[in-house]
């Protein structure tokens, strides 16, 4: 499928890392690569992203002062929502033919920015989360409060882009959309980019031959990740043979993973360097890894984890887990939560991983160019009768 002539913005938070960002760059490659004229529209510009950028893309960095002010500067959320004024000027100005947002709050600013303008350009979102599931955690009073509001502003797209099965059937509850909006699309896995990256060299003493497995978790360090179910599960793993826990990613739980490491007794084996560039070559010297997440979309991290070979263990969360480990063939589901069998869980692993090609083959099923073409045909259904008029 060709995108000649289609103009598209992909509006994401920045190039401070993360696996939406990497997401929204592949597609952006894919879609230069199909022949639109791409813009990345960011509200921060500065980030280890920024060298992914695609080539023949557009980076157009909003850069409002205010989301660099120490208040608004250190919550993401409102760092973007800040970016809505100049989002707006571009959308005024520029006149995409269709802006695809990436984020919740990208959502949310994308749709406002849009009404601001008065621009009229089309705008698909892209969700990336369980909304039913999330707004839970905001407890009985705003959680519910919470999904209303999102779902009356989603509700002004024009199309949306769920990227699970679970994820579009919550979409379609809560937001009413008529079903020919609402479309779900894996996200685009990049199978041969995460192989090369995996084979790169990783120096660290725990991954040399013969030390105690290494048990790998990826992802940032906030509560829908739920890492004090994976600290009190490596714990009791602990309790009973060696064995190292790394974490991969940064955020505001740094400090209270750290504690509850400490107070369980395995500070030393503990390994939180923050957020990594690559990964995926951690991924392919790992012994297993482990997603114990309270909630998700679909996971990249999981999808990446099988492409390098490496043997996963998962919550069964809302939503995405049971999707992509086809109902815990590929790897074990656990409950959300529950420590002891996610602990079990991960030592049946360590002792009889699954063979690496079955792994690898599992992620193959999750193509990027098939990604790619089904998200240019749903941008171009709603650019087209605009560009049209």
């Amino acid at each position: 499928m060709t995108g000649a002539g289609l103009r598209v913005g992909v509006f994401l938070s920045g190039l401070t890392g993360g696996g939406a960002q990497r997401r929204s760059l592949m597609l952006a490659k894919g879609l230069v690569d199909r022949g639109c004229s791409t813009d990345i529209v960011v509200v921060r510009g500065d980030g280890p992203f920024r060298k992914l950028l695609p080539a023949g893309a557009q980076l157009v960095a909003l850069e409002p002062t205010a989301a660099r002010m120490p208040v608004i500067g250190s919550h993401k959320a409102l760092w973007v929502l800040s970016g809505i004024p100049a989002l707006s000027h571009y959308l005024t100005t520029q006149r995409p033919d269709v802006l695809l947002s990436t984020s919740t709050p990208g959502n949310l600013a994308a749709l406002w920015a849009r009404k601001l303008s008065r621009s009229g350009v089309p705008i698909v979102i892209t969700v990336n989360l369980n909304l039913s599931a999330a707004a839970l955690r905001a407890g009985p009073l705003l959680g519910p409060l919470a999904r209303r509001f999102i779902a009356s502003v989603y509700s002004g797209a024009d199309a949306a882009i769920a990227i699970s099965r679970g994820v579009a059937e919550d979409l379609r509850n809560i937001c009413a959309f008529p079903a020919d909006r609402v479309m779900q699309i894996y996200n685009p896995l990049d199978i041969e980019f995460v192989t090369a990256r995996s084979r790169e060299p990783v120096e660290h003493s725990w991954l040399r031959p013969g030390a105690p497995p290494v048990v790998l978790a990826v992802g940032k360090l906030k509560p829908q990740k739920d890492y004090p179910t994976l600290l009190d599960a490596f714990a009791r793993i602990r309790a009973s043979q060696p064995a190292h826990l790394v974490i991969l990613g940064e955020g505001e739980e740094r400090a209270r993973i750290e504690r509850r490491a400490r107070e369980l007794g395995f500070g030393d084996d503990l390994y939180m360097p923050g957020f990594v560039e690559n990964p995926f070559a951690w991924m392919a010297r790992a012994s297993v890894f482990v997603l114990s997440s309270a909630w998700e979309g679909l996971s990249n991290a999981l999808l990446e984890a099988l492409a390098c070979g490496c043997p996963v263990v998962s919550t069964d969360c809302r939503s995405g887990p049971r999707e992509i480990l086809a109902d815990g063939e590929i790897g074990p589901l656990v409950r959300v939560g529950d420590d002891k069998a996610l602990a079990e869980a991960i030592v049946t692993t360590l002792a009889a991983p699954l063979p690496r090609e079955r792994l690898v083959a599992r992620a193959a099923e999750f193509s990027y160019d098939k990604a790619v073409d089904l998200y240019l045909a749903a941008l171009s259904s709603v650019a087209v009768p605009r560009r049209a008029l």
